[in-house]
């Protein structure tokens, strides 16, 4: 799973256990500029040095697990927790077209007006 959005706050790594580490990582997720969603991530052992070179107010896209787990308390009642574990985070760079095309200035994807001059074998 992924998903865009801008870096809220990145917090500081956190020593768990002595072999044990994490960093959490909050994103603004705007679908809805209007009322936009913040959607904290965990990063993990060696995925906490991801954030060492990314910045509040970036635009990034994060590249995460969803997990779930179940735990019995001592009074024997069932409990479930979920965390989004991020993996990878890539910068998202301003007015980068990808190779899809881009909606927005009605360019058209590459493959589309690609010819190499010789004739396909489509019956139509």
């Amino acid at each position: 799973m992924n998903i865009k959005g801008k870096i809220l706050e990145i917090k500081d790594t956190v020593q768990v256990k002595e072999t044990f580490r994490k960093r959490e990582l909050i994103l603004e997720y705007a679908e809805n500029p209007q009322y936009p969603e913040y959607i904290k991530f965990e990063l993990i052992q060696d995925k906490c040095d991801l954030l060492d070179n990314l910045q509040v107010d970036q635009e990034v896209d994060v590249h995460f697990n969803l997990r779930g787990r179940k735990w019995t308390d001592p009074q024997g009642e069932v409990k479930y927790f979920n965390s989004l574990q991020a993996w990878r985070i890539d910068p998202v760079s301003a007015g980068a077209v990808s190779e899809a095309g881009d909606p927005g200035t009605g360019e058209e994807p590459a493959w589309l007006s690609a010819n190499d001059g010789g004739d396909d074998d489509l019956p139509f």
